[in-house]
């Protein structure tokens, strides 16, 4: 806060409100009027010419800002941590603040990153010893405890080696074994923080290197389910191993983020219906990040791995809440698409995030044809039922 003081003290010229407005994030103010009343207020009947207007605005909007690209960038402060300048409204650092500032990556860099790395190395190391060798016992209830207490030691190790503060909010809420758990998608840590809580199966895409040591180490001691890449293609494949799991009551929660990609923790996109397919009870969890201590938003496509974890070592701290949601199961009539949508809507509300309904996946490829023919369909009935063709 003081910080912040210093800085807009010496800001000259006063900045326009609506960048001063900690939700206004945007360049420009769209219209949200939707397209049938849009075209309504032109006219009442007839196709005219004018309506392509409505169209090329709602183009050049999407083409200045568009929601889903500013969801794969950092979100905007509200004021300065002292690690990034990411806020629009400072542009003056005093002197003072600057030498703040080097005080501050001394400590950073010199004090608190060596004793983090330590801590990590710890807990990597403990997870592949530990999963090994509990892997190499016979399947009893026995191995299942030792395993739950090597996954829970190891991730609240790592947690540690975070600087991780979390608060978890209505635990009687849980998920429970032979559920599916299901959560909002910000970091890679976001699993260690849940895991710091209590243990999951976890699914996801066999890797290599490290990753991959870890991934092998663990299978052995927990019910894990990997996929190669060829196989997690194969929907009806991973549908089918994640079922025959969910059947099973005796073994641990699924833990599933059907985003598919890590959002900047400002909203929450598209789930994937593949979740929701199994059947069973669904255990909503929404995961919310403080920025004001350090940025756990993992941009892939411009930090690898290696970068990533420098960054989050290197930060403040990493402080989060985590709220346990009452379980939720498929109405009747209801498809799979629905029961995500309803899914999603309730972690959006609790985490107080931006519910929108793309598909992460454009933050690496195009928008699909089916996007664009729903909006030429979506005019054309209009314009059927008004009476013009």
């Amino acid at each position: 806060q003081w910080a912040t003081r210093r800085i807009e003290k010496g800001v000259k010229k006063p900045q326009p409100q609506m960048l001063k407005t900690p939700a206004a994030n945007g360049i420009i103010e769209k219209d949200v009027t939707p397209l049938e009343k849009e075209i309504a207020r032109l006219h009442r009947v007839d196709f005219e010419f004018s309506d392509i207007f409505y169209f090329c605005r709602k183009g050049f909007e999407a083409i200045v800002e568009d929601e889903v690209t500013t969801r794969f960038s950092s979100e905007e402060l509200v004021s300065w941590n002292l690690l990034t300048r990411t806020n629009v409204n400072f542009h003056y650092i005093s002197l003072r603040l600057t030498v703040v500032w080097v005080i501050g990556v001394v400590v950073r860099y010199c004090l608190l990153l060596p004793l983090r790395f330590t801590l990590a190395a710890i807990g990597i190391t403990s997870m592949i010893v530990g999963t090994t060798i509990v892997g190499q016992l016979p399947n009893s209830s026995v191995k299942n405890y030792l395993s739950e207490v090597v996954h829970l030691t190891c991730s609240r190790i790592l947690v540690r080696a975070l600087s991780g503060t979390v608060h978890y909010h209505n635990k009687e809420n849980k998920p429970q074994k032979g559920g599916i758990c299901v959560a909002n998608h910000t970091s890679p840590i976001d699993a260690i923080i849940l895991i710091n809580d209590g243990c999951y199966a976890m699914v996801g895409q066999v890797h290599g290197g490290l990753m991959g040591v870890i991934q092998r180490a663990t299978v052995k001691a927990c019910p894990h389910i990997w996929f190669e890449r060829s196989e997690i293609r194969d929907r009806h494949l991973v549908t089918k191993r994640l079922r025959e799991h969910v059947t099973d009551k005796s073994k641990l929660p699924i833990l599933i983020f059907p985003e598919g990609t890590c959002i900047n923790n400002t909203s929450v996109m598209m789930f994937k219906k593949g979740s929701f397919e199994i059947g069973g009870t669904i255990y909503p969890v929404a995961i919310k990040y403080d920025p004001q201590f350090g940025d756990a938003f993992w941009n892939s496509s411009k930090y690898n791995i290696v970068s990533y974890l420098l960054r989050i070592m290197t930060s403040w701290a990493i402080v989060c809440n985590v709220w346990y949601m009452p379980p939720m199961v498929r109405k009747e009539g209801e498809d799979a698409v629905q029961f995500a949508n309803r899914v999603k809507s309730a972690i959006a509300r609790q985490g107080g995030l931006t519910e929108l309904p793309w598909d992460g996946g454009l933050k690496r490829a195009r928008v699909k044809d089916t996007f664009k023919e729903e909006q030429q369909k979506n005019y054309s009935k209009m314009l059927v039922r008004n009476g013009s063709i």
